[in-house]
């Protein structure tokens, strides 16, 4: 092993060591058994399939706001709650079929980490769906119900890049957060 490669292998592994971590966490809360026993046998799994399964070495931003984060997951909660009621009364009235399309939604601040955050978050919030998602163009597409008119459309577009802004702010790298307050200034003027 040549020293650049020994640089390489130590840099991946510092790098991969919240994952590793997490994954030997979701062992233990897999099992729901907080012993030593299960943090090893979590560690040799974890090492494992990542070396099994490799992928390629996604960098954290190494930034997270906490104040951005709690408010994040606040927000999260009541829109998952207020998507499953909205849900629920479409379907519970008769008189009307809830309408659905799909919605284009050209991101603006995403990287690829960004734009899975942006992803699950609008598919785990009742009502609509990602489909496809656009790593090229940074567009996501959703299947949405609900939707009787543009108007519909371009609220539930805009409701998707909040989500964005919401998640650049609590978890984006220091550069998407700069150009995200930039746009925020331009937009106040």
């Amino acid at each position: 092993m040549s020293p650049d490669t020994g640089r390489h292998f130590w840099r991946d592994l510092g790098v991969q060591v919240p994952f590793l971590a997490w994954l030997v966490v979701l062992w233990m809360l897999l099992w729901t058994q907080f012993t030593l026993l299960s943090f090893v046998t979590g560690l040799i799994v974890a090492v494992f399939v990542t070396r099994v399964f490799r992928l390629p070495t996604v960098e954290l931003s190494g930034r997270v706001n906490l104040w951005y984060a709690l408010i994040l997951g606040v927000q999260f909660l009541f829109a998952v709650v207020r998507g499953a009621l909205v849900v629920t009364m479409q379907v519970l009235d008769v008189r009307r079929q809830p309408g659905s399309a799909i919605v284009a939604v050209p991101l603006r601040y995403s990287d690829d980490l960004m734009m899975t955050h942006v992803s699950v978050a609008s598919s785990l919030i009742p009502g609509s769906l990602v489909v496809e998602a656009d790593r090229d163009r940074r567009i996501l597409y959703l299947h949405v119900i609900g939707v009787r008119s543009m108007a519909d459309v371009e609220k539930q577009r805009e409701g998707v890049l909040r989500w964005e802004k919401r998640i650049v702010r609590a978890l984006g790298d220091p550069a998407q957060y700069r150009a995200l307050k930039a746009d925020t200034r331009k937009a106040s003027r």
